[in-house]
């Protein structure tokens, strides 16, 4: 049935409600055979050999026992060999489940356990590194070996129709602390995520370079639409600015994912100008804040479209700001996405006017099915609106909607610091030491206070050729609060070498509270 829907109008097919993700790759593997489709500078693969190893493979997991619904997961580099359990895990009617590279020993073993893994396929590096530690799952394959894995030449996973509600992958949050909670996305709502901006965005020429790691949702946002829609896409293991703009010139990357800091690494490039980018339809950011003035660089001399995508892992809402065509709405994440709807409610639940500060909640066709095994942490996710007792999702972030309906950030929830009973929202206060031609990064945390509870304390890193001593440091912080109200002024302000940051680019406000706490 998939086979002659698809035959019979791919775009069609794609626009479509629910289909299946597996007769995707097996349609592409017979239209595009001799067209790469995946590339990781070590190996590549023609649509022709990826539909046969996904095949192969897909076969071998059924013939361990895999069951329907059931995780296999992933530990390790970014390549083809990763990328190909991915695929092969949901073409076996399994779920890919990817551990975060970043985490302790002790944390990976819980999101095996948790789960519910029989397959363990890791890299030989991260398997060094975990040394004697077994995590908890019977099967472990060095992905290194994975061709002698595979079922044998010519072999076949039987047929499975996916159902909406089957789980397509659990990705594992990138929490602080504790364990990260598995987020269940379903093939109901990958369909509707990633099909429709196959549609709308790709297409069987498309060359898309990706650059963070394939456990993240990040990434997830542009290798599936570029695969999905007939496309290929290029693997970098780990970032590099210079061998970024090599490959993307070199391969004519048409499409690509970037968090906020690797487009300032790429445009600080001494010879970013001198690479031929020329190809580059759309360029894609989200994980992170991705300031204004960043934002205008990357329009000005990065070709090609660029858009913003605000949103969560677990689903809920998703904003897109079209920066190309939006040019003065810079200092926002852009309008809520077709489909989406937003509110702004503040703390006793009552929806705000536009221009009102409040939590950011959202409902749409893309939320996530749950965290697995945590029922109480995802009832805490949701609030219900007592007009209709309609299920919405937390976001976690402070904002408001201008009054043309685009969203501007104020702050996490969970960072917003009260002092003397005032809401104090850390941007506000960023966004005018960022203004200061001394300082090229800016983070404010809440620091205790005996006389307030808590007070404003700001952390910078010196702008190139700038030297932050203590009394720079102070001039800083002097010009800066002579222009916040008094409740908001900095009590403290820090130099250091560069901000703490996540794999994927998310400031770690957590270890600069850390740092504060260990100076004292």
């Amino acid at each position: 049935m998939h086979a002659q829907a698809i035959a019979a109008d791919i775009d069609a097919y794609l626009e479509g409600d629910f289909g299946s993700f597996p007769a995707l790759i097996s349609h592409w593997g017979r239209e595009h055979a001799s067209t790469i489709a995946l590339d990781d500078g070590d190996i590549r693969l023609t649509w022709a050999e990826l539909a046969d190893q996904v095949e192969r493979l897909a076969a071998r997991l059924c013939a361990d026992g895999l069951e329907r619904g059931q995780a296999v997961a992933i530990l390790g580099t970014s390549n083809v060999a990763y990328a190909l359990v991915f695929l092969a895990a949901i073409r076996a009617g399994g779920c890919a489940a990817p551990l975060t590279t970043s985490a302790s020993a002790d944390q990976l073993a819980a999101m095996a356990a948790d789960s519910g893994a029989m397959h363990l396929f890791i890299d030989a590096a991260k398997s060094a590194e975990l040394g004697s530690l077994r995590l908890p799952v019977e099967r472990q394959i060095a992905l290194e070996e994975l061709a002698d894995y595979m079922a044998p030449p010519g072999s076949r996973a039987d047929a499975i129709e996916p159902d909406g509600d089957d789980p397509f992958n659990i990705i594992y949050s990138s929490g602080t602390t504790g364990t990260p909670k598995g987020i269940i996305h379903s093939h109901a709502m990958r369909w509707r995520q990633m099909a429709y901006r196959a549609a709308q965005n790709y297409g069987a020429g498309s060359r898309t370079i990706t650059s963070t790691p394939l456990y993240s949702n990040t990434t997830m946002a542009v290798f599936l639409p570029s695969l999905f829609s007939g496309g290929s896409v290029s693997i970098m293991g780990k970032f590099d600015a210079e061998k970024w703009l090599m490959r993307a010139s070199s391969e004519g990357a048409t499409h690509t994912m970037l968090v906020p800091v690797q487009y300032r690494r790429l445009l600080q490039h001494p010879q970013f100008d001198d690479y031929d980018l020329s190809a580059m339809r759309l360029k894609y950011c989200t994980s992170a804040p991705f300031p204004a003035d960043l934002k205008a660089e990357a329009l000005a001399r990065f070709p090609g479209g660029l858009i913003e995508i605000y949103g969560m892992t677990e689903g809920g809402l998703v904003c897109l700001l079209v920066a190309h065509e939006h040019p003065d709405k810079l200092h926002t994440v852009g309008q809520p996405a077709p489909g989406h709807q937003l509110k702004v409610i503040d703390e006793a639940g009552v929806e705000l006017p536009p221009g009102g500060a409040g939590e950011l909640v959202g409902r749409s066709p893309t939320m996530m099915t749950g965290y697995k095994n945590q029922p109480e942490k995802t009832a805490e996710g949701y609030w219900y609106d007592p007009a209709d007792n309609s299920r919405w999702q937390r976001m976690g972030d402070i904002g408001r909607i201008d009054a043309d309906g685009f969203v501007e950030l104020v702050g996490r929830t969970k960072d917003v610091i009260i002092s003397g009973g005032f809401n104090i929202y850390p941007v506000d206060l960023e966004q005018i030491l960022l203004a200061d031609p001394r300082v090229a990064e800016a983070a404010v945390v809440g620091a205790p206070s005996d006389q307030w509870g808590e007070t404003p304390v700001g952390f910078v890193v010196a702008a190139p050729g700038t030297m932050l001593d203590a009394t720079v440091l102070e001039d800083v912080r002097s010009i800066a609060n002579a222009k916040l109200g008094k409740t908001q002024r900095l009590s403290a302000l820090h130099a250091i070498d560069e901000m703490p940051r996540s794999h994927i680019g998310k400031l770690l406000k957590t270890e600069l509270r850390d740092l504060l706490a260990a100076r004292g």
